[in-house]
Protein backbone atom coordinates (compact mmCIF):
# COMPACT_ATOMS: atom_id res chain seq x y z
CA UNK A 1 0.00 0.00 0.00
CA UNK A 2 2.65 2.35 1.06
CA UNK A 3 4.83 1.29 -2.33
CA UNK A 4 1.96 2.38 -4.27
CA UNK A 5 1.07 5.44 -2.86
CA UNK A 6 4.75 6.75 -3.02
CA UNK A 7 4.44 5.84 -6.63
CA UNK A 8 1.73 7.86 -7.34
CA UNK A 9 3.26 10.71 -5.30
CA UNK A 10 6.77 10.40 -7.09
CA UNK A 11 4.04 10.60 -10.37
CA UNK A 12 2.22 13.67 -9.54
CA UNK A 13 5.37 16.11 -8.21
CA UNK A 14 7.30 14.57 -11.92
CA UNK A 15 3.99 15.70 -13.58
CA UNK A 16 3.76 18.79 -11.90
CA UNK A 17 7.88 19.54 -12.24
CA UNK A 18 6.86 18.92 -15.89
CA UNK A 19 3.69 20.73 -16.01
CA UNK A 20 5.32 24.08 -14.33
CA UNK A 21 8.48 24.03 -16.64
CA UNK A 22 5.89 23.32 -19.58
CA UNK A 23 4.13 26.49 -18.47
CA UNK A 24 7.15 28.74 -17.33
CA UNK A 25 8.74 28.49 -21.02
CA UNK A 26 5.09 29.28 -22.65
CA UNK A 27 4.87 32.02 -20.27
CA UNK A 28 8.14 33.85 -20.82
CA UNK A 29 7.80 32.96 -24.39
CA UNK A 30 11.27 31.49 -24.41
CA UNK A 31 10.45 29.69 -27.68
CA UNK A 32 9.95 32.94 -29.66
CA UNK A 33 11.92 35.19 -31.32
CA UNK A 34 15.79 35.19 -29.97
CA UNK A 35 15.27 38.76 -28.00
CA UNK A 36 12.88 37.29 -25.97
CA UNK A 37 14.79 34.81 -24.93
CA UNK A 38 18.24 36.61 -24.03
CA UNK A 39 16.16 38.66 -22.32
CA UNK A 40 14.90 36.37 -19.83
CA UNK A 41 18.45 34.89 -20.07
CA UNK A 42 19.18 38.29 -18.43
CA UNK A 43 16.57 38.92 -16.17
CA UNK A 44 17.32 35.13 -14.35
CA UNK A 45 20.98 36.05 -14.01
CA UNK A 46 20.13 39.02 -12.38
CA UNK A 47 17.28 37.27 -10.41
CA UNK A 48 18.56 33.76 -9.39
CA UNK A 49 21.81 34.79 -7.04
CA UNK A 50 20.19 36.73 -4.68
CA UNK A 51 17.46 34.84 -4.60
CA UNK A 52 19.88 31.41 -3.39
CA UNK A 53 21.73 33.62 -1.16
CA UNK A 54 18.13 34.90 0.65
CA UNK A 55 17.10 31.15 0.76
CA UNK A 56 20.37 29.80 1.85
CA UNK A 57 20.31 32.78 5.05
CA UNK A 58 16.43 31.37 5.52
CA UNK A 59 17.65 27.97 5.98
CA UNK A 60 20.80 28.50 7.85
CA UNK A 61 18.56 30.42 10.45
CA UNK A 62 16.01 27.84 10.52
CA UNK A 63 18.64 24.78 10.97
CA UNK A 64 21.54 26.86 12.93
CA UNK A 65 23.97 24.88 9.45
CA UNK A 66 26.21 27.09 8.35
CA UNK A 67 26.41 26.72 4.71
CA UNK A 68 28.76 27.79 2.67
CA UNK A 69 29.19 30.84 0.17
CA UNK A 70 28.41 29.84 -3.70
CA UNK A 71 30.99 31.33 -6.14
CA UNK A 72 29.34 33.87 -8.07
CA UNK A 73 28.02 32.37 -11.61
CA UNK A 74 30.14 32.51 -14.69
CA UNK A 75 29.12 35.25 -17.28
CA UNK A 76 27.79 33.85 -20.40
CA UNK A 77 28.24 36.57 -22.73
CA UNK A 78 27.51 35.00 -26.67
CA UNK A 79 24.90 35.48 -28.57
CA UNK A 80 22.12 33.05 -28.49
CA UNK A 81 21.02 33.33 -32.44
CA UNK A 82 24.11 31.85 -33.65
CA UNK A 83 24.47 29.38 -30.95
CA UNK A 84 21.02 28.30 -31.53
CA UNK A 85 21.41 27.16 -35.36
CA UNK A 86 24.82 25.76 -34.69
CA UNK A 87 22.71 23.58 -32.23
CA UNK A 88 19.74 22.67 -34.44
CA UNK A 89 21.58 21.74 -37.51
CA UNK A 90 24.02 19.43 -35.29
CA UNK A 91 20.98 17.68 -33.79
CA UNK A 92 19.15 17.86 -36.74
CA UNK A 93 22.25 15.71 -38.72
CA UNK A 94 22.93 13.58 -35.45
CA UNK A 95 19.21 12.54 -35.91
CA UNK A 96 19.24 11.90 -39.72
CA UNK A 97 22.04 9.71 -38.86
CA UNK A 98 20.17 7.38 -36.70
CA UNK A 99 18.77 4.66 -39.13
CA UNK A 100 21.61 4.29 -40.77
CA UNK A 101 24.14 3.89 -37.77
CA UNK A 102 21.70 1.62 -36.19
CA UNK A 103 21.55 -0.93 -38.94
CA UNK A 104 25.23 -0.64 -38.86
CA UNK A 105 25.59 -1.18 -35.51
CA UNK A 106 23.28 -4.55 -35.30
CA UNK A 107 24.92 -5.76 -38.71
CA UNK A 108 27.95 -5.83 -36.28
CA UNK A 109 26.45 -7.08 -33.32
CA UNK A 110 25.21 -10.17 -35.95
CA UNK A 111 28.09 -10.46 -36.83
CA UNK A 112 29.62 -10.95 -33.12
CA UNK A 113 27.51 -13.24 -32.24
CA UNK A 114 27.57 -15.31 -35.26
CA UNK A 115 31.77 -15.61 -34.41
CA UNK A 116 31.10 -16.42 -31.26
CA UNK A 117 28.55 -19.34 -31.48
CA UNK A 118 30.83 -21.06 -33.87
Amino acid sequence: MVSRVWSVMRFLLKGSVAGGATYLVYDQDLLGPSDKSEAALRKAQEVVPPAVHQFSQYVSQQTGLQIPQLPAPPKINFPIRESWNSGIIKVMSALSAVPSKAQEYSREGWQYVKERTK
